[in-house]
C-alpha cells in the first residue's frame, strides 16, 4: 500500500531510537520470561547497545525503518533472515509489523527466522504472514530457553 512510503534504510541518525526501541521492547517481552533484572536493566542500555552492536556498520546497513516522521519500527535482515523485527511499544497494534514484514518479504526476499518459543504473539504474527514452523529447535544462548525456526 501506499504506507511503504514510511519504510527506508536506516543511517547513524536513527540509532538512538533504533536501540531505543529495542531495548524498551526486550525488557517488555523477555523481563517477564528470564527475570534477569541485571541483565535487562543493567547490561541492556540504548548506549551500550549501539556501541556494541546497532552501531556497527555490517549491522546498521541491514537495518530498515519505518518512519513517517518519527521512527516507530525496524527490521535488521541478514540475507534472508530476519534477525529483528520491533515496533515501539507506543505504537504497536496499527499494522507497523505488517508493513515491516511484509517489505522485508517483497524487497528483500526474507524467508527465515528463529522466535523465543513462549513468544506466543511474535509466533502467531509470523504464521499470519506465511511463516511455518520447521520443528527445528535450539538454546537461546545462554539460557535455557528455545527457540524455534520458521520459513516460509
Amino acid at each position: 500500500g501506499m504506507g511503504r512510503v514510511n519504510i527506508r534504510k536506516a543511517t547513524k541518525k536513527d540509532l538512538s531510537r533504533i536501540a531505543e526501541i529495542y531495548v524498551f521492547n526486550n525488557r517488555m517481552n523477555y523481563w517477564p520470561i528470564f527475570k534477569d533484572d541485571g541483565f535487562s536493566f543493567g547490561e541492556l542500555q540504548v548506549v551500550t547497545m549501539i556501541d556494541n552492536y546497532f552501531g556497527k556498520d555490517e549491522i546498521l546497513k541491514n537495518i530498515l525503518v519505518y518512519d513517517d516522521g518519527l521512527i516507530k519500527g525496524f527490521v535488521q535482515l541478514k540475507e534472508r533472515e530476519i534477525c529483528k523485527i520491533y515496533v515501539d511499544t507506543f505504537f504497536q497494534s496499527k499494522g507497523i509489523g505488517k508493513e515491516l514484514i511484509e517489505y522485508a518479504i517483497n524487497e528483500y526476499g526474507a524467508n527465515n527466522l528463529w522466535a523465543l518459543e513462549k513468544n506466543e504473539r511474535a509466533i502467531s504474527f509470523y504464521i499470519k504472514h506465511g511463516f511455518n514452523l520447521t520443528g527445528e529447535k535450539k538454546f537461546e544462548e545462554d539460557t535455557i530457553e528455545y527457540l524455534v525456526h520458521l520459513t516460509r
